[in-house]
């Protein structure tokens, strides 16, 4: 039976929910569902717009009665590969936040993203864990593990969430935290959406008196020494200073500025704890290694942090990819400029290196699931998602993880890990914590409800 075919099932959905039911041949089923990465096109059976925690228990309970799988969208962000025949439920709806100064903690529904946490936070002189663009969502980000501009110095944002709020694949919604269904709640803060859709978590914000960030762009003709320049700089900073740097293909586009457009340039991105004048000595050999193109750094509210790693705002088609390295080598450094530097005509757009450790490699005070804590560097690669691409950029994507060699270690940041399979994924963790992950969704989803984008089950 098909949704499509059975419009009494339908009229049945409609009726148990406030927002929107639609079916493919409804106005509106194409915006509902639209993704940010176009390369991963959802193709549900039917699309429901919930607008509280009611709506997303009874469109589980509705599924499940249907024998149907779901799938769950905020902002589109987090869609890796497409979602088929199932329920699709969409949560931008639910834009419930509520900022608590004093314990300094804040509240989001599920449709929330970084940027209203952000605004709702400043006027406290706090700020939140998000990730390098604000226009992500709260929810999948931080399920995901939330690696972000301020990691070294506070760690993953999963590590700050104090309760979850979860409908589960028996349509039953729970309220989770360390001393409320422990297992379920490590489980999820850092298995992503394997166990069940959240409407809503709770989370620490953060005093930030002082931020120095930006960015600073380096020619293409400068790639390897700016990259040897990081690998032999980024061991010895301090954990308020929190690093990456990519190689960036940038498109032709009239926005930019004309020293980037259609440029190859090497990005280095700085979000400092500190007064610019500290930054400034820190960032000396990196700013001796070569001529910037352009760029800088100095002290900006938190409200700006999107200008430290300028994500693009635009949906765009994308294939993705990660790996962890325990270190950054000179080979892999010189790996990395053979597959992917600026004398080869390759498919990619991005190439980078973010600098882990600090606050990221230690264990938090409520343990989880997020992996990568022994990891010194996350190695990641986006390339375009076009069809006709596809097998180009793969085989090239391979080619610049595989100069990781032997610096690489076990397992990808979730958020990181692309349209990898559950076999895949479930080789991110230790066998113990691979063993308690897997018990922990049979117990709480024993027929897979959840098996779409990044699962761990087939």
């Amino acid at each position: 039976m098909t949704v499509s075919t059975t419009p009494s099932a339908a009229a049945e959905l409609v009726t148990a929910v406030h927002g929107p039911v639609l079916l493919p041949t409804d106005d509106g089923f194409a915006e509902e569902i639209a993704v940010w990465n176009v390369a991963n096109p959802h193709r549900p059976l039917v699309a429901v717009g919930a607008t509280s925690t009611a709506d997303v228990a009874a469109a589980i309970r509705w599924a499940g009665r249907h024998g149907l799988p779901v799938a769950v969208q905020s902002t589109g962000h987090g869609a890796v590969r497409p979602a088929v025949d199932c329920v699709l439920i969409t949560t931008h709806r639910m834009q419930d936040l509520t900022v608590d100064p004093a314990a300094r903690t804040a509240r989001a529904a599920a449709g929330v993203r970084w940027s209203k946490v952000i605004e709702a936070a400043a006027p406290h002189g706090l700020a939140p864990l998000n990730g390098s663009s604000s226009q992500v969502g709260v929810v999948g980000y931080t399920l995901g593990g939330g690696l972000g501009p301020l990691g070294r110095t506070f760690g993953f944002a999963a590590d700050h969430v104090r309760s979850v709020e979860i409908v589960t694949a028996d349509g039953v919604a729970r309220t989770v935290d360390a001393g409320h269904e422990s297992d379920l709640f490590w489980a999820v803060r850092g298995g992503k959406g394997n166990f069940g859709v959240v409407t809503a978590i709770e989370f620490d914000l953060f005093e930030v008196p002082v931020l120095t960030g930006g960015g600073i762009y380096f020619p293409a003709t400068h790639a390897a020494e700016v990259l040897h320049a990081y690998r032999q700089w980024a061991p010895g900073l301090p954990e308020l200073m929190n690093t990456s740097l990519a190689m960036l293909r940038l498109p032709p586009l009239p926005q930019l500025p004309e020293p980037l457009r259609g440029a190859f340039v090497v990005h280095l991105r700085v979000a400092y704890l500190g007064a610019a004048t500290d930054a400034e000595r820190l960032l000396a050999p990196m700013l001796s290694a070569a001529p910037a193109l352009l760029g800088g750094v100095g002290e900006m509210p938190y409200q700006a942090v999107d200008a430290i790693h300028q994500d693009p705002v635009d949906p765009t088609p994308t294939r993705e990819r990660g790996v962890l390295l325990g270190e950054l080598t000179a080979s892999t450094v010189e790996g990395l400029l053979a597959a992917a530097g600026p004398q080869v005509d390759v498919p990619l757009i991005m190439v980078e290196l973010r600098h882990l450790g600090g606050a990221l490699g230690r264990p938090p005070a409520v343990p989880n699931a997020v992996t990568g804590r022994d990891a010194e560097y996350s190695l990641f690669v986006i390339g375009l998602g076009v069809p006709d691409l596809v097998p180009v950029v793969d085989a090239v994507t391979g080619a610049v993880l595989a100069a990781a060699g032997d610096a690489a270690v076990p397992g990808v940041l979730m958020n990181f890990s692309g349209g990898a399979g559950p076999e895949a994924l479930q080789a991110n963790w230790p066998p113990a914590d691979r063993d308690r992950l897997l018990r922990v969704k049979r117990s709480y989803d024993p027929t897979n409800v959840f098996s779409t984008n990044q699962a761990i089950l087939a």
